[in-house]
């Protein structure tokens, strides 16, 4: 198949084949070609040129309605949901049960819970998805291409937002599927997912296939040479810790919500400091109330030895703490908007952007350009709007954000969602090169070996609790998960 945009060729005579009963990985750096060729089988685009047969028999799709008809079912990245919808609405979105040509709401609630349950989701069918965390509206995503019986199931970065066990989960559903005949489309970064469920992994690059492997037998220095063309020696760097100054001290913290009840957090100069737990934890929850974006209902925040309890968003940021929210395009970014203005807006009202009552465009374009190169932005086009680059240089642009004014305290809330191992690389590299200059970082991860391999102190998560504060030997994967499970059960 061939999918050209102006002035783009997304794909190139790309042959894929899916068979029954396998789970085919696609893998490749962002903008490789992966969501452009998932977005043609699941029908929400059509090819330039090339075409689409389903066993065996020639298709031309035209819509993601025409396409799950046929037994295609798929699970974007970027969500589908109806924000002021409730689960269940979206869930049959499309294809409500009625009764005597009258909307059947019980028979919709029934349904909804009975697949919910099915799925092993914890999921309230009347809520609204606006009030979903982004990991609860994953489970929904996944549940809406469960809800019928797919012949041909896609998956996009399906566990970017999940911890363990909801992945665990998955997986079930996955190797339940396959054993029926499913064949799954699977897009992931994570290599032990690739070994884990994976049989063929085709590997994409610029648009074309390099190769089809095998899923199990392939070395991941090899998937990752033929992912990038080139060796990635190291994807997790050894930062040097050297604890200084007490920048957030966070005592006794309770949010109006009550996700974080109790917390009590320390982050100094020149140290990384994770913070994992599952999903509903309250994990995220905490760096969002010392920013201003949850009420505090109790408790205090100091940055620097000065209380900043409640104070908003924008205060925070003139005392140099900034938050990166783990949903991008939700939160993050200006999607209509170029790059430029994305990257500079946290500077608008200083110098040398800000002169009186007038912006300087031109310092503007300096800076965004500096920030380009820093980033390594590809391609380097500041004025593109951020909507027409990939996931990860859009993650990138938003990480540019966070440089365009003076920080002494980073919150990195998810940061590596859906981006490729390169840019994976860089972003952990980025985080090494603010710690060593003397800031202060707190990162947030439902990625287990993220927060294991890069955190110098580890506090977990449980219920809105900090169960238990980890350092150094004692940051291991059992550790973590005892917390998790067992010791919180208990």
């Amino acid at each position: 198949m061939v999918k050209e945009y102006p002035g783009v060729l997304a794909l190139d005579r790309v042959d894929f084949q899916l068979r029954a009963g396998e789970v085919h990985v696609l893998f490749g750096e962002n903008g490789a070609g992966k969501s452009t060729l998932i977005s043609l089988l699941a029908g929400a685009q059509e090819p330039s040129s090339g075409e689409i047969l389903v066993r065996g028999v020639t298709v031309k799709l035209g819509s993601v309605h025409r396409a799950r008809g046929l037994g295609i079912s798929a699970v974007f990245q970027e969500f589908s949901l109806v924000p002021q919808l409730t689960v269940e609405e979206n869930l049959f979105l499309g294809a409500e049960p009625r009764k005597r040509g009258f909307l059947d709401r019980q028979a919709m609630r029934r349904e909804a819970k009975a697949i919910l349950l099915r799925l092993g989701f914890a999921l309230d069918p009347a809520e609204t998805i606006q009030h979903l965390t982004r990991a609860q509206r994953q489970m929904v995503e996944i549940a809406k291409a469960f809800r019928t019986q797919p012949s041909v199931l896609i998956l996009d970065e399906p566990t970017a937002s999940l911890t363990e066990r909801e992945t665990e989960q998955l997986f079930a559903l996955i190797h339940a599927a396959t054993s029926q005949g499913v064949g799954v489309v699977y897009i992931t970064h994570r290599m032990a997912e690739i070994r884990r469920i994976g049989n063929r992994v085709t590997v994409l690059r610029d648009g074309h296939v390099i190769a089809t492997v095998d899923a199990k037998t392939t070395s991941e220095d090899r998937l990752v040479a033929l992912m990038t063309g080139r060796v990635i020696s190291e994807i997790y760097p050894t930062i040097r810790h050297e604890p200084g100054e007490l920048l957030l001290k966070v005592e006794g913290l309770t949010s109006v919500t009550q996700s974080v009840r109790g917390a009590t957090i320390e982050v100094r100069a020149g140290e990384v400091v994770g913070i994992a737990g599952l999903v509903g934890s309250g994990k995220s929850e905490i760096a969002r109330a010392c920013f201003g974006l949850e009420e505090v209902a109790s408790g205090r925040v100091w940055l620097r030895g000065e209380e900043v309890t409640g104070l908003r968003p924008g205060a925070m940021l003139r005392k140099g703490f900034f938050y990166l929210p783990a949903d991008r395009r939700e939160e993050g970014l200006m999607m209509l908007r170029s790059c430029r203005e994305n990257m500079v807006l946290p500077a608008l009202r200083e110098a040398p952007i800000r002169r009186g009552a007038f912006l300087s465009v031109s310092q503007e374009q300096a800076l965004a350009q500096s920030l380009t190169r820093r980033i390594n932005l590809q391609p380097a086009r500041p004025e593109r709007d951020v909507g027409h680059f990939s996931g990860g240089n859009q993650q990138k642009v938003l990480l540019a954000k966070s440089l365009s004014r003076p920080v002494q305290v980073f919150a990195f809330d998810e940061p590596t969602t859906g981006v490729d191992v390169a840019t994976r690389a860089a972003i952990y590299r980025f985080i090494g090169e603010l710690c060593e200059a003397g800031a202060g970082v707190l990162l947030i991860s439902s990625d287990l070996p993220e927060v294991l391999h890069l955190s110098h102190r580890l506090y977990v998560m449980y219920r809105g609790h900090i169960r238990a504060e980890l350092s150094g030997a004692d940051i291991t994967e059992q550790n973590v998960l005892g917390y998790f499970f067992e010791r919180a059960a208990a």
